[in-house]
C-alpha cells in the first residue's frame, strides 16, 4: 500500500474501504509517522554528526541464476515478490453464484462503509480479490460495478440465506490464443474470430511438424473451482453451494428472478409457557383458550392465508421515505404454517399434564415443536416479511382475530400503519430464489402485481438454471476432509452441543421442583402484564395490551416522503421527484455545486447512507 498516492491519480475514497483495509492502513501511516525525524529545535543546534565508519570493500554482485554467471555457492536465491496477475491474459465469463450464510454476526448483506461488523458483500469481496477472480486496480476499495454484478435480495442485519444468488463476470481458464491475444491488443473481451490473418508457405517452412492436438476445452471440467476456491477464503458462517456454467441472456440475479421464498422459524411453545396455577387467567380474542407461551396454530394458518394474492402492503412494511415510493402493491403466491418435522428439541418436563396448552391437563405430544412461516412471492417491500409475521404472532397468541390481516390490507379503510413492533430478525432466512424460463406472453415482473394479469403470471414457478453443486464435480469436494459437509458438520455440532447441554439445564432445573409443596404461603399475585411475542428468544412484558387497529397511528406514505423531502430543501415529495435526477441534485447541492431543482430555501441536505432492504 503505497504511502503518497501517485500525481495524477485520483485519491483514494476511504468510504469503498473494507474495515480490514482501513486497519491496514491506519497502520501503515502510523509507522510512517514514527520513522519521520522530529523537526529540530531553532534554539537548541544539533548534535555534529557521526564520524564516518569504515566499511568492508564491496563484493562483486552476484548475477541471478541461469544468467551465465556463477552464484556464490551456498547462498540462497533472493525472493522475489509475487507479481500482480495480469488480467489481459485471462478470460472471463459471467458466472451465477449461489450462496448461504448466517447472517447473525453481520450487518447484511449489502456493503456498508458505516456498519460496525462486517456485511456479506464486503466478506465476498475480499474472497474474490484474494483469489484473483477479479483484479481490481484498487482492492481495498469495495466496487462491484465494473464486473456486470447483481444480487437477488438484500437481506437485513441479523437475517440469514441458504439460498442467495448473485451474478459476476470472473476470471475463466478458458484458454486465450497468443495470436488471438495480439490481435485483441491484450484484451480477451475482444472475440479474436473478427480479426483473420493469412499465413504465405515458404522454404523454411515447406515441412511442418505435426501439431499435436490438444483436447478441446471443456467449460465445466477444465473451468476454475470456483466454489472451492471461495470456500477456502470465506468465513466458516458463510459457504458457496453451487455455481451456474450456462446463464440466460441478459441474466440478472435481481431482475431474472421471478420468486423469492422466505421462512421465519419459531417454536411451540414461542416462549417459556406457565403451568396450571389458582391464579392463571388467559387472554383471547376469540378461538381456542391456550396458556401463555402456547400460540393457536389454527389461528396463524387461517390469517397467513388472508395474506395471498395480490394487496398492497403499505400496513405491512417500514416506508423509506428517502425511495420516495408510492406503489406497494406486491403478488404473494403463498403463504402458510408449516411444521419442521424429524427434529429432535423435546424438554420432557412440557409432557406433564400441568403444562398442557388447553388448561384440560391432559398429557400431550412431545415438545417443543418447531415450525415455520413459509411464503413464497415475487417481490416483498422493507421488512415485509417481518411485518407479517408480528402480527401472526398476536394472531397466534388471541390478542388478535385473524381478521384483523384484512383490515390492514384494506389501505382505504387504515391508510395508516398502526404503531406496532416488528418481529425479531435472527429466525428469517431468505430460502430459495427462483429463475424460471418465462414465455413471451408472461407478464413482466413490473405487472406481476397488477390484479389484472392474473391470469398471465405464473405462480408455481420452476427454477431453470442448471446450477452446479459443490460435490457434482467430485464428491469428495462435498463430502470428504476439506469437504463442505464436513465443514458444515463441524459448526452444526458446536451448536447442536450447547442446545443439548442447555437443554438438559433447562429439563433438569424446571422438573426438580415439586409445585404441589408450598413452603410460602402467601397468596400467589397475579400478573397482569400482557406478555407478547415477537421471534425474539423471550417474551416481553407490554403492560395493558391496547389492539392493533386502536394503538396511535403513523403517518400516511405521502405525508413522510413530503416530510423527507422538505428536510433536503424541496417543498413536496412530488415536486422533488419531478426532476428524474432529484437523488445527483440533492448529492450536487450537499457539496456545494448548486441550487438543484429544489425549492431553493437553503435547508441543509444530507445524503442519506444506503438502506439494506430485508426482503
Amino acid at each position: 500500500m503505497a504511502a503518497i498516492t501517485p500525481a495524477g491519480t485520483p485519491p483514494p475514497d476511504y468510504s469503498k474501504y473494507t474495515k480490514d483495509a482501513l486497519l491496514k492502513r491506519v497502520k501503515f501511516l502510523e509507522n510512517e509517522l514514527r520513522r519521520r525525524p522530529e523537526p529540530a529545535s531553532p534554539l537548541i543546534a544539533p548534535p555534529p554528526p557521526p564520524p564516518p565508519v569504515a566499511l568492508p570493500p564491496t563484493p562483486e554482485p552476484a548475477a541471478v541464476a541461469g544468467e551465465g554467471t556463477p552464484t556464490v555457492e551456498g547462498a540462497k536465491a533472493p525472493k522475489v515478490k509475487n507479481k500482480k496477475l495480469d488480467p489481459a491474459r485471462y478470460s472471463t465469463r459471467l458466472i451465477a453464484l449461489k450462496l448461504a450464510y448466517l447472517g447473525s454476526n453481520y450487518y447484511g448483506f449489502e456493503y456498508q462503509a458505516t456498519a460496525a461488523v462486517p456485511t456479506i458483500e464486503e466478506e465476498l469481496w475480499k474472497a474474490l480479490t484474494k483469489s484473483c477472480l477479479i483484479n481490481p486496480e484498487r482492492p481495498e476499495e469495495v466496487d462491484f460495478g465494473p464486473y456486470e454484478y447483481s444480487k437477488c435480495g438484500r437481506t437485513d442485519r441479523g437475517v440469514s440465506a441458504f439460498g442467495q444468488v448473485i451474478g459476476i463476470r470472473v476470471r475463466s481458464n478458458r484458454p486465450v490464443p497468443k495470436e488471438d491475444t495480439m490481435l485483441s491488443g491484450g484484451d480477451p473481451s475482444v472475440d479474436p474470430s473478427a480479426a483473420t490473418t493469412t499465413t504465405t508457405p515458404t522454404a523454411e517452412t515447406a515441412e511442418v511438424v505435426p501439431e499435436i492436438k490438444k483436447p478441446e476445452w471443456d467449460p465445466i471440467a477444465d473451468e476454475i473451482a470456483y466454489c472451492r476456491v471461495l470456500n477456502r477464503l470465506l468465513p466458516p458462517d458463510i459457504r458457496i453451494l453451487a455455481w451456474a456454467p450456462t446463464l440466460p441472456k441478459d441474466f440478472s440475479a435481481r431482475f431474472s428472478c421471478r420468486e423469492r421464498q422466505y421462512r421465519y422459524f419459531f417454536t411451540q411453545p414461542a416462549f417459556s409457557p406457565m403451568p396450571s396455577l389458582p391464579h392463571q387467567t388467559t387472554n383471547r380474542a376469540g378461538g381456542k383458550a391456550l396458556r401463555d407461551g402456547w400460540l393457536d396454530l389454527d389461528a396463524m394458518k387461517k390469517a397467513a392465508k388472508m395474506f395471498e394474492g395480490v394487496h398492497d402492503f403499505r400496513n405491512f412494511c417500514k416506508i423509506d421515505p428517502a425511495k420516495q415510493m408510492t406503489i406497494f402493491m406486491r403478488r404473494v403466491f403463498e403463504a402458510d404454517i408449516v411444521e419442521v418435522k424429524d427434529v429432535d428439541t423435546a424438554l420432557p418436563y412440557l409432557n406433564r399434564a400441568e403444562f398442557n396448552p388447553y388448561n384440560d391437563n391432559k398429557a400431550d405430544d412431545a415438545h417443543p415443536k418447531v415450525y415455520y412461516f413459509h411464503v413464497r412471492g415475487s417481490a416483498f417491500l422493507w421488512h415485509q416479511i417481518r411485518h407479517m409475521i408480528a402480527i401472526l404472532f398476536l394472531v397466534g397468541q388471541g390478542l388478535e382475530p385473524p381478521s384483523v390481516i384484512t383490515d390492514l390490507l384494506d389501505v382505504d379503510k387504515n391508510p395508516r400503519r398502526p404503531g406496532y413492533l416488528m418481529a425479531d430478525e435472527v429466525p428469517l432466512v431468505l430460502w430459495d430464489c427462483i429463475f424460471p424460463v418465462l414465455p413471451a406472453d408472461v407478464a413482466d415482473e413490473a405487472n406481476a402485481h397488477d390484479p389484472a394479469q392474473e391470469e398471465r403470471v405464473e405462480t408455481n414457478n420452476v427454477d431453470s438454471i442448471d446450477w452446479l453443486w459443490l460435490g457434482e464435480d467430485n464428491p469428495l469436494n462435498l463430502h470428504g476432509s476439506s469437504g463442505l459437509v464436513d465443514h458444515l458438520w463441524a459448526h452444526w455440532r458446536g451448536k447442536k452441543m450447547e442446545e443439548l447441554l442447555a437443554n438438559r439445564l433447562l429439563d433438569c432445573v424446571a422438573s426438580k421442583a415439586d409445585l404441589g409443596r408450598r413452603v410460602d404461603r402467601a397468596p400467589v399475585k397475579p400478573i397482569r402484564s400482557q406478555k407478547i411475542y415477537d421471534g425474539g428468544n423471550a417474551a416481553r412484558y407490554a403492560g395493558s395490551y391496547i389492539p392493533v387497529l386502536k394503538r396511535p397511528l403513523l403517518g400516511t406514505v405521502q405525508e413522510q416522503n413530503d416530510k423527507w423531502a422538505q428536510s433536503k430543501g424541496f417543498a413536496s415529495g412530488e415536486e422533488m421527484t419531478r426532476n428524474k435526477l432529484w437523488r445527483a441534485a440533492i448529492k450536487e447541492r450537499k457539496r456545494g455545486g448548486g441550487s438543484g431543482s429544489g425549492s431553493g430555501r437553503g435547508t441543509p441536505v444530507e445524503v442519506e447512507g444506503d438502506v439494506v432492504m430485508e426482503e
